[in-house]
């Protein structure tokens, strides 16, 4: 019998995702896969929870831990790139990096060589956790590629596990910082709206009805001139997208967005105006909080001194 290496992702449901079919649940949350090709991986026994091998029917409960083993082609390598990292924090567990707009987080099609991945495998050396496969060493969460700011790594499987409970039962501290369309007249408030994936636009994420809970609170930061706003957004849940299909629905899109903006942008800009400027968890080890905080980046701050003009 062949050998393959194999791919493990690990996955803990969430309140609100309780009452869904196993091969759905698994459809919802690992994209880059079709649900036929999940619903064999269970049906070859190559899906636990909790330890056990499960049948597509099996209705995912909270707290449930499930193991997906995928198999790995063989001639995927990903090679450790001496790429440049802007290190907020380093210890034996985590590892802080400020990301910058443009750099992808993890390989794909067009970008195999210059990713964060490529990065923190040239600096963490083995030092990686496993749990999300070889293509994802030590992610354990992404921020879209035109979004900068913030991402904590994962250097062994321990921190990777302590920080994905974290993030499914939303404790995580998420902040960020945008400048979007059009002035507000409220200071604060909340979008609850579910999101998944656009039947029309696979690409695309919509407000949906039966998708998944989604919240974003937003704080005005200040009004603009030339009709924007400089604004803070707290995330209660991490959905794709999630921050720029919610100011949309309220009719404030981001500047810069080539996806749900305009489609003209009065400005020459490399994507959306959105950074990741707050992280705070639970030390996976130490078990006491800890929060990293990362200033608004150059190009942030001039759009920000060409609006107020």
């Amino acid at each position: 019998m062949e050998n393959k290496e194999t791919n493990h992702i690990s996955i803990t449901p969430e309140d609100d995702e309780i009452d869904i079919r196993l091969d759905k649940f698994l459809s919802m949350e690992l994209e880059d896969y079709s649900r036929s090709f999940l619903q064999n991986l269970i049906k070859q026994g190559k899906v636990s929870v909790n330890g056990k091998s499960i049948k597509n029917s099996y209705k995912p409960k909270s707290g449930d831990f499930i193991d997906i083993e995928i198999p790995e082609p063989q001639d995927i390598i990903i090679k450790a790139v001496n790429i440049p990292l802007d290190i907020i924090y380093e210890d034996d567990d985590i590892l802080i990096v400020n990301k910058p707009q443009g750099m992808v987080v993890h390989p794909a099609p067009g970008h195999t060589c210059d990713t964060l991945v490529n990065a923190i495998m040239y600096h963490c050396k083995d030092s990686l956790s496993t749990i999300n496969g070889v293509n994802r060493p030590g992610i354990v969460h992404r921020i879209d590629k035109d979004t900068s700011g913030l991402l904590v790594i994962c250097k062994n499987d321990n921190s990777h596990r302590e920080l994905s409970k974290q993030f499914a039962v939303h404790s995580i501290n998420r902040e960020y910082f945008a400048i979007c369309y059009g002035h507000f007249k409220e200071e604060e408030g909340t979008v609850d709206k579910p999101l998944a994936r656009d039947k029309n636009d696979r690409k695309k994420i919509a407000i949906t009805e039966g998708g998944r809970r989604a919240v974003t609170h937003y704080k005005l930061e200040k009004n603009l001139k030339n009709d924007f706003a400089y604004i803070k957004c707290k995330l209660e849940t991490g959905r794709t997208h999630q921050i720029r299909v919610h100011m949309k629905s309220l009719n404030h899109p981001l500047l810069g967005d080539p996806v749900y903006g305009p489609n003209k942008c009065p400005y020459n800009l490399n994507g959306q105006m959105l950074h990741a400027g707050t992280l705070g968890f639970i030390h996976p080890t130490t078990k006491e909080y800890v929060e990293f905080h990362s200033e608004l980046p150059e190009y942030f701050q001039k759009m920000l001194k060409i609006l107020d003009n």
